[in-house]
C-alpha cells in the first residue's frame, strides 16, 4: 500500500471510497458526487492499493487563525474527510493516513487538528485511540413526515407541505430532543493538539 498526495485522476476512486466507507455509519446519507474543493490550502492524501483508492484524508488548514477551525488558538486544520474502504478496514490505513497528514501539518506550522463526526462509537473510539479529545457537541436533528414536522414548520404557500427538515440543536435539553424525533445524532468535535 502507498500513501501519496491526491491527484485529480483519483477523483472517481476517492468518491467511491468515501461513499462505501460511509454506508455503515451515521453519515450513510451524506453522499458526494464529486470531491470537495477548498477555499484554503489543504492536505489531501490517498492510500492506494492495486491501483485503487482504499483510503483518504482531507484536511483544510488555516493561514489566518479561526478561518477554518471553530476553536483554539493559533493555526489549525479541519479534517473534512477521512475514510477507509470497508474491504480494507482493520489494517491501520486510517491511522497511517492521519500520521502522514500530521507530519505535513506540523511542517506547515499548524498546532492542532479538529474533526467533527457523528455518534458512531467505533469512529469516536478511533479518534480517542489516536489521541484526540472530545471538546464539544450539538445535536443534528432529522425530521421526517407530518407527525414530526407539524409543530416545527408550516408553509405559508397554499398546497405546499414540508415533508423533511434538518436542523442543529445547540440547546441544553438534549434528552427531550432525542425523545421527540426518530433520527437524532450527536455531532461531536474532536481536537488533537500537537506537542
Amino acid at each position: 500500500m502507498e500513501i501519496r498526495a491526491y491527484r485529480s485522476e483519483d477523483e472517481i476512486g476517492w468518491v467511491r471510497c468515501r461513499v462505501l466507507s460511509f454506508l455503515d455509519t451515521a453519515y450513510y446519507d451524506n453522499v458526494l458526487k464529486e470531491k470537495e474543493k477548498y477555499d484554503n490550502p489543504a492536505i489531501e492524501l490517498v492510500a492506494i492499493e492495486d491501483d485503487q483508492v482504499v483510503g483518504l484524508i482531507d484536511i483544510e488548514y488555516e493561514v489566518v487563525e479561526r478561518t477554518v477551525c471553530s476553536r483554539g488558538v493559533g493555526l489549525g486544520g479541519m479534517i473534512w474527510h477521512i475514510a477507509v474502504h470497508p474491504d480494507h478496514r482493520r489494517k491501520g490505513i486510517g491511522s497511517q493516513l492521519l500520521y502522514e497528514a500530521e507530519k505535513i501539518a506540523k511542517e506547515k506550522g499548524l498546532n492542532r487538528l479538529e474533526a467533527w463526526t457523528r455518534d458512531d462509537q467505533w469512529v469516536n473510539n478511533w479518534y480517542k485511540n489516536n489521541r484526540f479529545e472530545q471538546v464539544e457537541s450539538y445535536l443534528q436533528v432529522f425530521m421526517d413526515g407530518e407527525d414530526e414536522l407539524k409543530e416545527i414548520m408550516m408553509s405559508e404557500i397554499s398546497g405546499l407541505y414540508p415533508i423533511q427538515a434538518y436542523a442543529h440543536y445547540v440547546g441544553e435539553d438534549k434528552e427531550t430532543i432525542k425523545k421527540k424525533f426518530k433520527r437524532v445524532h450527536e455531532c461531536i468535535c474532536f481536537e488533537k493538539k500537537f506537542e
